[in-house]
This record gives structure tokens, sequence and C-alpha cells, in this order.
């Protein structure tokens, strides 16, 4: 029995360490503007904890990683490709010509392209149109031009959203308590490895003891917002690097990987946007945003409810960045970036009940 365990982990090892092999091949190779499908000057590359972005003149190439983080399963070649339609299919609801299309990675012999065709898929890519990143939000907001009318833009868009989205039985499910508190089990259960590295001891108790006295005294609360219509499929990765000022506000990059992490609140979503303003020091936008957002949709008496989903959302940034930390496609100057996020990610959680 022992033999055969032995035999199945040094497979297992196998597979990881083929997988990492074609997957560093593929950086490589996609940096080479000749082994993109459209014409290209240059070709940058940008990795977060899930995925590979090619960043060409025109277009961008999103290639996810073979990665298995329990709430994500991404490790099988299969799973991946689903998971690339599933990602054009629901970020097309909020961005009109942005996903274009999924398309095969393929092995020429020599080398990995987005070219081939009629040989065998390696692994999948998303294409996009690239939007300039002065169009971001983030990075109007940083050179000092957000303005109310942005503001009123996004709030007009996430309420009819919001309003649109499709609500079912099966999804009012993710708004009981208990099964969104799997949601942040699953958070504490991951962050609790990276005490002493990107978050403090009293920081994850102090925030583990608030969300289990929350859950306790507010289950009401939390059927009262099934009952009024408010658990629907939202977008569930709201921050301002994903709203974009094109010539049509663009909202990108929603949750295809889990849906228990888009089918929530509607106040949940626009939370993670109100807590990222305040994380980047724009607390007078956040406070305007809200104001115009629950205006539309006629919120009331969920002062509460926003501040546990701004905690949530605000440990959740600071999983993701630590995650970075174990990822070895990432160089050691970023991992320490991605440190430093997280613990001010964490923190800004910690004030939220301080």
């Amino acid at each position: 029995m022992k033999t055969i365990e032995c035999r199945f982990k040094t497979c297992k090892e196998n597979s990881k360490r083929k997988q990492l092999t074609v997957m560093t091949s593929i950086i490589n190779d996609l940096q080479n503007p000749a082994s993109l499908p459209d014409k290209t000057g240059s070709v940058s590359v940008v990795q977060t904890h899930i995925s590979i972005v090619f960043i060409a003149d025109e277009f961008v190439y999103k290639v996810k990683k073979p990665v298995n983080f329990g709430f994500l399963d991404f490790s099988t070649l299969e799973k991946r490709k689903y998971y690339c339609h599933q990602e054009v299919k629901l970020n097309r609801r909020l961005s009109r010509g942005v996903y274009i299309d999924v398309l095969p990675i393929t092995f020429d012999g020599d080398k990995y392209t987005v070219r081939g065709s009629g040989q065998e898929a390696m692994e999948y890519a998303v294409k996009m149109k690239r939007i300039p990143d002065e169009k971001l939000m983030k990075s109007v907001f940083e050179r000092g031009e957000l303005t109310v009318d942005h503001l009123k833009e996004v709030a007009d868009i996430l309420a009819r959203f919001h309003s649109n989205a499709h609500r079912a039985p099966e999804i009012d499910q993710f708004g009981k308590p208990e099964n969104f508190r799997v949601n942040t089990d699953e958070n504490f259960e991951q962050v609790e490895k990276y005490i002493g590295v990107s978050i403090k001891e009293n920081e994850f108790k102090a925030l583990k003891k608030w969300a289990d006295d929350f859950y306790r005294s507010n289950r009401e609360l939390f059927l009262k917002r099934i009952g009024e219509g408010r658990v629907r499929d939202c977008h569930g990765d709201l921050h301002m690097e994903h709203i974009c000022f094109t010539e049509t506000l663009s909202i990108i990059d929603c949750i295809e990987f889990n849906d228990r992490f888009r089918y929530s609140d509607t106040v949940a979503d626009i939370a993670f946007l109100l807590m990222d303003l305040e994380y980047h020091g724009g607390d007078n936008f956040s406070k305007a945003l809200w104001n115009e957002y629950k205006e539309l949709v006629e919120e009331s008496d969920v002062d509460s409810l926003l501040i546990f989903y701004k905690v949530y959302r605000a440990f959740v940034r600071g999983k993701v960045n630590s995650f970075q930390v174990d990822d070895d496609n990432i160089g050691p100057e970023k991992k320490d970036e991605a440190v430093q996020r997280a613990k001010k990610y964490f923190q800004l959680a910690y004030s939220y009940i301080s």
C-alpha cells in the first residue's frame, strides 16, 4: 500500500514539474511577437496568482495557470478550457466588444504559438481587446482626474446591472449565512499559514472572532436580504482596475471560476469597489459612490452589512496577494511587493472593526 502511495505521489510531482516546464516555455515563447496571431511590435507579460497575461499592441492574451486552490481548480487542461469560455461568456454582460474569443495554444515542434491550426491544443488563451491603462478607473483616480460624473456613471451601470442580474432559488441559497460562511471560513483556513508573514496574529484572531459574532447576531438580516431579492448573479471582483472609462464604460474580469463567489448580495459586490477606493485613500469618493448607488437601488438600513462585506473583500485581497509568496513563477522582488500589499489589505480589514 505504501509503495502505491509513493508511486502516486511521484507521478503527481512529475506531472506538476511537467506543467511548470510547459508554462515556463509558454511564457518565454509567447513574448515573441511572431507567436501571436495579430501583428504587434512588442509583448509584455503580467502575472497574477492565477493567470499569465500577454499584452500586445492591440490585444491581450490571458492564460490560466495550472493551479488548484480549492476554491479555484484549473488543474487540468479541460478545466482551463471550460473556464476560458466561461470568462468570455460572463464578462460580455458588462463589456461590449472586449472579450473576443478563446484560442488554442499549440506546439509546432519548436515553440508554442497562438497561431496554430489543426494541431493539438496544449493550452488555451482568452483573447481580449487591449484597454489602455490610462482609461482604467485606478489610473484616472491616481491622476487626480476622477470626478462626480465618473462616479454617477459607475453607480448607474452597477444599479442597472444588479437590478437586472439573474436571480433564482439556487442563487438565493448563497445568501444564507451558513452558506456564505463557507467563503469566510475558507479565507481564515487559507490565510492562517501567513500569520507572521502578511498578517499579524492579533489581527487574524480579532477578525475571525468578529466574523463569528456577526454571523451569530445577524442571521435574520441575511434572510431578509434574500426575501428582498438582493442576492443575484453579480460580478464578484469589482475593483478599480476592472472598471474602464472607454467610449462605453466597460467592467471586465468578473469571477468565472467559482459560482459561489459571484452569487452574492449586491451590497457584497459594490462593497469591493468601495473598499478598493478606501484602500487607495479615496474615502470621499467611496462615500459619494455609495450614496449615489444606494439611492438608485433604494437601499437603506444596511450599514452593518456594508462593513461586513468590506471586511470580507479586504481580507480576500490580502489572501490572494499572500498566495504569490508560494508561486514559483514569481521572483523575490515581486513576492515582497505582494506581501506589502497583503499587509495593507489586512490592516484595512482590521481598521473596519476597530
